[in-house]
């Protein structure tokens, strides 16, 4: 589990393919404080297990079920990444609860300054749709921000300039894509709420009715 609240901006030392995945190196310096084998770290918002831990630099290894859903297999060396660590039980939560697991990967569509701030706008994938909410948050490469805004083709996002300086979405331009993640809440929501519906509809139509959430069928459920 992580906040999203990024510790510093790593360096690729190297990616090595492997069949069936990969052995990412990383230089880092902050995040190796107390980092030990088996500990989970957020590369770019993708929670990654340490698998070698070095002076100043560690190594992860990415299934391919990470290469294909990520932006990770296309990093080379020199390339900036985000990078935290897990939170530990007790921590402020500073941003949101983010899990590391990357649900779909953006792509930036536009970048244009709001007075001190930047606005970044993402293309919004289909696999987000109903999970992404003006004022929600998501997890853009591991960073925690806040939606302004959302419509049927992208959502907007503000930067401040703290954010611009500590991670790698200072260099953010349009075509840059990036991993995305929604807020764990959004999807238990949207989960229980399709169970419910399909609950209310099957519900409806043994009734004899057409379907469809009705005072009946939710008298059915129980509510």
């Amino acid at each position: 589990m992580f906040t999203g609240l990024i510790e510093e901006v790593g360096a690729v030392v190297r990616l090595a393919r492997v069949p069936e995945g990969a052995h990412l190196h990383v230089r880092a310096h902050a995040v190796l404080g107390g980092t030990r084998l088996g500990d989970s770290i957020a590369v770019n918002g993708a929670c990654l297990t340490v698998v070698q831990v070095g002076e100043g630099s560690f190594a992860v290894d990415c299934m391919a079920e990470t290469l294909a859903h990520t932006t990770l297999g296309t990093l080379r060396p020199g390339d900036p990444v985000n990078l935290e660590r897990a939170m530990a039980l007790g921590d402020r939560l500073g941003g949101h609860l983010v899990l590391g697991h990357v649900d779909a990967v953006g792509e930036v569509a536009a970048v244009q300054t709001r007075g001190i701030a930047w606005e970044l706008r993402v293309k919004l994938p289909a696999e987000l749709r109903g999970y992404v909410a003006p004022k929600g948050s998501v997890a853009v490469d591991g960073i925690s921000l806040t939606v302004t805004d959302v419509s049927e083709a992208d959502f907007g996002l503000g930067i401040i300039p703290h954010t611009l300086a500590s991670t790698t979405l200072k260099g953010a331009a349009p075509g840059r894509r990036v991993n995305l993640e929604a807020d764990v809440l959004a999807r238990y929501v949207r989960q229980a709420l399709s169970g419910l519906l399909a609950a209310g509809e099957d519900a409806g139509r043994k009734a004899g009715g057409e379907g469809g959430l009705t005072r009946e069928s939710l008298r059915r459920l129980g509510f």
